[in-house]
């Protein structure tokens, strides 16, 4: 999903909630506000916690790589989630 896309959703307050993949190091440098951070690793051990009413963007840096695998993995568990094109470096640079 194109962030142009995540930030209108947000906007129209559909049920989304991002969750940012990166190292906990990698979050607190910059993240996308809001948004929830479940470390790749983690993700699978922390599946009983969310809610499969919301649709979820998994984030990590540029987008397609932990992002892409981390909605693959829940997917497959059966919640809705997308990856985040272009991530939180595409994020910040259209934020900012």
């Amino acid at each position: 999903m194109k962030v142009e896309e995540v930030i209108h959703a947000l906007h129209a307050n559909k049920k989304i909630q991002i969750i940012d993949v990166r190292s906990k190091e990698e979050y607190q440098q910059f993240h996308i506000p809001n948004a929830l951070n479940i470390v790749l690793t983690e993700l699978k051990d922390s599946i009983s916690h969310l809610d499969k009413d919301v649709q979820f963007v998994i984030a990590c840096g540029k987008g397609g790589g932990r992002s892409a695998e981390g909605a693959r993995l829940i997917r497959e568990l059966g919640f809705n989630a997308v990856w985040l094109c272009g991530g939180t470096n595409k994020w910040q640079e259209i934020n900012n």
